[in-house]
């Protein structure tokens, strides 16, 4: 019998819950963008084999593809996760880069936006933004960290990046 979504990757509302309240606390209004992905990060790569087989009863593996030089794979759910009026269908599952230590859990959002990323740092002038990421030729990201949690935002969504991918085939899946 496959495992409840809760049960593989903790309760996402309540992760959710915690990173909608540091957004509030330093007045980060998202509510204009598309909540695209969670992303659950593991310790190790065979935890990452256990989470990528726990995940597959519960959603189709859209694509499992070699970046920065380790792999993650996207799982669409059948059924979303809803929290508040939002439906998030996909999950992120990295697995860890060597010479880099994660703690196991759900980590990050990510969220897209038709605004260019340079309009939303020049917009929050107040927050840190990593912007290594925003000239990237696919899939280019800012990224803001709220203590243990970070979230992201993309021009693209993670689905259609995948179809790219796909299409130009020089990704492994």
């Amino acid at each position: 019998m496959a495992k409840l979504l809760s049960e593989i990757i903790g309760e996402p509302c309540l992760f959710l819950e915690d990173l909608f309240s540091k957004m509030a606390d330093i007045e980060l209004n998202v509510d204009q963008y598309e909540l695209d992905h969670i992303c659950y990060r593991v310790q190790s790569l065979s935890e990452y084999k256990l989470k990528k087989e726990e995940l597959a009863p519960l959603g189709e593996l859209l694509i499992e593809s070699m970046v920065n030089g380790r792999l993650i794979s996207t799982f669409k759910l059948y059924e979303p996760i809803v929290y508040k009026n939002r439906k998030i269908y996909l999950i992120e599952l990295p697995s860890p880069k060597s010479q880099h230590s994660y703690t196991s859990g759900l980590e990050h959002v990510e969220f897209v936006t038709k605004l260019p990323l340079e309009k939303i740092v020049e917009k929050y002038p107040q927050y840190s933004f990593e912007v290594f990421g925003i000239h990237k030729k696919i899939n280019a990201d800012i990224t803001l960290k709220l203590g243990e949690y970070c979230i992201r935002f993309h021009n693209s969504s993670l689905e259609d990046v995948i179809k790219l991918e796909k299409k130009m085939g020089n990704k492994k899946y």
